[in-house]
């Protein structure tokens, strides 16, 4: 080994020495205990539906398509792609940083001076005017002493990753937002037909008090208040139809085209998962994309820090240009050489407290950085803790709306009955009990879309929808 590559080993040993006094190395910050994020939940297993990939969470083949054609489409996801190019760039920016510049300079200069302005004595006859031809090369590089435009890079890498979280939590938040407006037309559509049903029992129940009333059963009271309770199912129908329009708009803005109707299956068909299993805390650092995001941010936030500081210590700057300069184009090659080569060194005194200011701006950014980190892990607990309660008290619900609304079944049966037979009851009875089996009815329905959206809640709020 040569004298003058062990000098260049020693001086980059020493550089990366002193950059290490400068800056730091990071590590992933201290977060709060993740074993309590999920409240009620003393998951030991680490299996998730996190894991799942989406294809195999929805089982119905319309809505997969729906999904599908919102992740070509949607307009959201597309400039989040767009953010990941952007920050590509950015990074193979930085990774430059450690070359130095070159530039070619061409360049023809006609000067004429002034002839009184040289102030010669009389009599010498000086060319005033010149025409200078040149090309040339200049390169200037810094060093990385302090570890400067290490820190650029690191940063403009964290920041790289957590565009490309970003992009993954768009996603995962599309998939969610079409599977729940998908379920939430089903319900819409399965509410009108209970409501159409209903209505057409009342138009056929409005006959039959007016048949009672002829047999001197029942009053003109009756008569009045089935017709009102007819009228009472029919002003339902027109809010459905306008709830389901706008969510198949929704959707179709989802998708990233016009509005349209919806090709959709059932609600009756649609399939809760088997398993709700949530796994274990600790791994919404890595399965949810907005957490790793946040731990991004801080990560691009500590860099900037450490690249602040640096502005307190001497750059070194070596700059070097050459090439050709020459007053007549056809000797342009002969005795035209000419180059320097400058070594700077720039020490900070004075500036006017922008180092200082700049370094107490990055420190704060820092610790915002670390509370927004903080923050969405908070939140991560609390959407699994709020979508897996949900879901369990859905499901709760379910047996006993069924003997609910079996119930009032048999109970608009029995009045209907008994007014027609006998003169123990009146319209009122069958009004009350009518108009409760509607609302439990459409009550069991929004049960069912509480459970499949829990669901879909559950499986994002996870993680889910990204790998």
């Amino acid at each position: 080994m040569t004298h003058s590559s062990t000098k260049y080993i020693l001086m980059v040993i020493a550089a990366t020495l002193l950059s290490a006094c400068v800056t730091k190395k990071y590590e992933r910050p201290a977060t709060l205990s993740t074993e309590k994020l999920f409240r009620d939940e003393a998951a030991a297993d680490s299996t998730t539906i996190a894991d799942m990939p989406w294809q195999s969470v929805f089982k119905d083949a319309k809505l997969i398509a729906l999904i599908q054609k919102g992740l070509d489409q949607n307009l959201n996801l597309k400039n989040a792609i767009e953010n990941i190019v952007q920050a590509r760039a950015t990074l193979r920016q930085s990774k430059l940083g450690y070359y130095p510049t070159l530039n070619l300079d061409a360049s023809v200069a006609h000067n004429k001076q002034s002839q009184a302005g040289l102030n010669f004595p009389p009599g010498i006859n000086i060319n005033t005017l010149t025409t200078t031809y040149k090309l040339g090369l200049s390169s200037s590089w810094e060093a990385d002493i302090w570890g400067k435009l290490s820190s650029s890079k690191r940063s403009a890498f964290a920041s790289y990753l957590a565009t490309d979280a970003a992009k993954q939590a768009v996603q995962t938040q599309l998939i969610s937002d079409i599977a729940t407006n998908y379920f939430l037309l089903l319900s819409f559509d399965k509410q009108l037909e209970i409501t159409k049903e209903t209505l057409e029992s009342r138009i056929k129940n409005v006959e039959t008090i007016k048949s009672l009333k002829e047999g001197a059963i029942v009053t003109g009271a009756a008569v009045v208040q089935s017709e009102a309770n007819k009228y009472a199912a029919e002003v339902l129908i027109p809010d459905l139809k306008q709830s389901i329009r706008e969510t198949e708009n929704a959707l179709n803005i989802l998708m990233g085209q016009g509005p349209g109707e919806i090709d959709r299956g059932k609600l009756e068909d649609q399939q809760a998962l088997s398993s709700t299993a949530v796994g274990v805390p600790a791994q919404l650092l890595q399965n949810r994309p907005d957490v790793r995001q946040a731990e991004f941010n801080f990560r691009v936030a500590f860099e900037s820090t450490n690249l602040a500081r640096t502005y307190f210590y001497p750059s070194l700057t070596l700059t070097a240009s050459g090439g050709f300069s020459n007053l007549k184009i056809q000797d342009f090659f002969t005795n035209s050489i000419f180059y320097s080569l400058i070594g700077g060194l720039t020490q900070p005194l004075f500036n006017q407290g922008v180092n200082k200011a700049r370094l107490t701006t990055a420190q704060s950014k820092q610790v915002q950085a670390y509370n927004s980190f903080q923050q969405s892990l908070l939140v991560a607990g609390q959407e699994v803790s709020n979508a897996l309660y949900s879901y369990q008290m859905a499901v709760e619900k379910e047996d006993s709306r069924a003997k609910q609304i079996e119930s009032l079944e048999k109970s608009v049966d029995f009045t209907q009955q008994l007014l027609e037979y006998s003169s123990a009851t009146n319209y009122t009875d069958v009004l009350t009990s009518e108009q409760n089996l509607l609302s439990a009815q459409l009550s069991g329905v929004n049960d069912n879309l509480q459970k499949l959206q829990a669901m879909v809640n559950l499986y994002r709020a996870l993680g889910g929808g990204w790998k």
